[in-house]
């Protein structure tokens, strides 16, 4: 017994097509779109492949809370905190002797590190960030 077969061809509807080819370009144009970050461009500094230990300075620490600046350990209000940069930094002339580690908090306002990490650089500071510190801890 033979059975009669019909080949039956299906095609995609045409309006399909250019929607399909609108979505991509969309896709792709918001994927491509750039633009220029906002905020205040910054140099950090590279590492050294061989650390010098007698010519490395001390390097300076700034912590950032939310009404407060650290500078080495000690508190200090915005006014102070100007003028004690700008007399520690006075006095460096290498680059590397410039460089000030910035620790912030999570509630710091993102003004105020703003406002703090424009004052170091206005004094002549050499930014670099302090995301986290690795600790290892051993269990006995």
């Amino acid at each position: 017994m033979k059975l009669n077969r019909t080949k039956l061809l299906v095609e995609p509807p045409a309006s399909a097509t250019s929607d399909i080819a609108f979505i991509l370009i969309v896709f792709f144009l918001v994927c491509a779109s750039v633009e220029p970050d906002k905020g205040r461009a910054q140099v950090l500094p590279r590492a050294e492949p061989e650390p010098q230990k007698d010519k490395q300075s001390q390097t300076i620490d700034v912590e950032l809370t939310r009404n407060a600046v650290i500078l080495n350990g000690n508190p200090l209000p915005p006014q102070i905190f100007r003028k004690s940069i700008e007399l520690k930094l006075a006095d460096k002339t290498r680059d590397e002797d410039k460089i000030v580690a910035v620790k912030s908090r999570k509630e710091v306002p993102y003004s105020h590190w703003m406002a703090v990490t424009g004052i170091i650089e206005d004094s002549g500071g050499i930014i670099t960030m302090q995301l986290e510190e690795e600790q290892t801890v051993q269990v006995k």
